[in-house]
């Protein structure tokens, strides 16, 4: 049997939704069946592209110019033809455009998936004609969600029929219960504290002042709990004004950014997505992979990875008095939270687990190409 050889086609390797999609299926994929790769068009090439690399991987790349490059789509060309590429797979829209019209004529397949759509979402007449042209040039298009696959539709004028969801998947976080406790005892939390929190960049889409507002009103009722707020960005300094200026500082421990954030999630007996715009977030799969019950808001995939009552609570989004009830909820019933991180444990296993998401994906290139098979 002749190897499949997949190039993953994407922006950079830093760490991220789609870098850690990629990552893993690099990482789980079936050696004895795939040659994957990676091809970058922006620099530098981030913490996971160099660690790939220092593992052995293939990543190569050419720095994107300005504009539309068309120097770019030659040298993704030059790379699909020198390396015998026998699938190029794009991640997010503007890749695709490249690798779609450097695969043009060569026997190299298309798969693209989109990951994720900014907020408030957008398009322009230029791609609403250019895209249905792309999509016949393009063997398969995956988005991770429904509500992405909706958007697609919407907004980029690409044929519903035309697109299949593969939802991400990740690997359980791994976590060491002496770490976990080590980290409590420096935090200085005490067993009977009730710990909820998130973890995120500190970003307006994040929309954390929601929920700073939410855990306001919590404090009034219950005020033996903790906020853990794992991340950091350009919201920072308002964030840390708005702390203070509701008088809860001494219930908000701000951690910083933390490339393992997994000890953190462990401790919290809640897991927040405040946001105004998800795909599918990993962290809220990783929450999940450890028991946890979660509160998101109703946006993107959020309400499909999270069943209202079932595995956590859906809230209407940008309701700070929605999420703080739905808080007080949880926290009054210890029960009902521990039985929803459970079923949230099984929803992942059986649904949101990377070994789901590389089985289909290596079906998904299998079928395009059955005389490797």
């Amino acid at each position: 049997m002749t190897k499949i050889k997949v190039m993953h086609l994407t922006y950079d390797m830093r760490i991220g939704g789609t870098e850690m999609v990629i990552k893993n299926i690099v990482e789980g994929c079936d050696t004895t069946k795939f040659t994957m790769s990676i091809f970058c068009i922006e620099k530098p090439l981030g913490p996971w592209g160099i660690e790939l690399q220092e593992s052995g991987l293939a990543i190569d790349g050419c720095e994107r110019q300005p504009g539309f490059d068309r120097s770019l789509i030659e040298a993704i060309r030059k790379h699909l033809k020198k390396s015998d590429i026998d699938i190029i797979h794009c991640h997010q829209y503007t890749p695709w455009v490249y690798g779609v019209l450097a695969a043009v004529g060569l026997k190299t397949k298309v798969v693209f998936t989109e990951h994720g759509r900014f907020y408030p979402d957008s398009s322009s007449w230029k791609r609403k004609l250019l895209n249905p042209w792309l999509c016949r040039i393009t063997d398969r298009i995956t988005a991770i969600s429904q509500a992405t696959k909706q958007a697609l539709v919407d907004f980029e004028n690409i044929p519903e029929k035309r697109i299949d969801v593969i939802y991400n998947g990740i690997k359980p976080p791994r976590v060491v219960p002496r770490k976990t406790l080590e980290l409590k005892e420096k935090l200085r939390l005490s067993s009977e504290t009730k710990i909820i929190g998130t973890i995120a960049r500190l970003d307006p889409i994040k929309n954390h002042h929601m929920m700073l507002n939410a855990f306001a009103q919590v404090l009034i009722t219950h005020p033996n709990i903790t906020l853990l707020v794992v991340g950091d960005g350009e919201e920072r300094i308002n964030i840390e004004k708005q702390i203070n200026s509701l008088g809860i500082k001494d219930n908000v421990i701000m951690t910083g950014y933390d490339p393992q954030p997994q000890h953190y999630l462990d401790l919290m007996d809640i897991f927040l997505l405040p946001s105004f715009s998800e795909g599918t977030s990993m962290t809220l799969l990783e929450a999940m992979a450890l028991g946890k019950p979660c509160i998101v808001t109703d946006v993107g995939g959020n309400p499909e990875v999270i069943k209202h009552h079932n595995n956590g609570l859906v809230v209407k989004t940008n309701d700070a008095e929605a999420l703080s009830e739905a808080i007080k909820q949880l926290i009054s019933d210890s029960k009902t939270a521990e039985k929803m991180g459970f079923v949230g444990q099984k929803r992942y296993a059986s649904t949101f687990s990377d070994s789901v998401m590389n089985t289909t994906f290596s079906n998904l290139y299998t079928n395009l190409l059955p005389s490797h098979s």
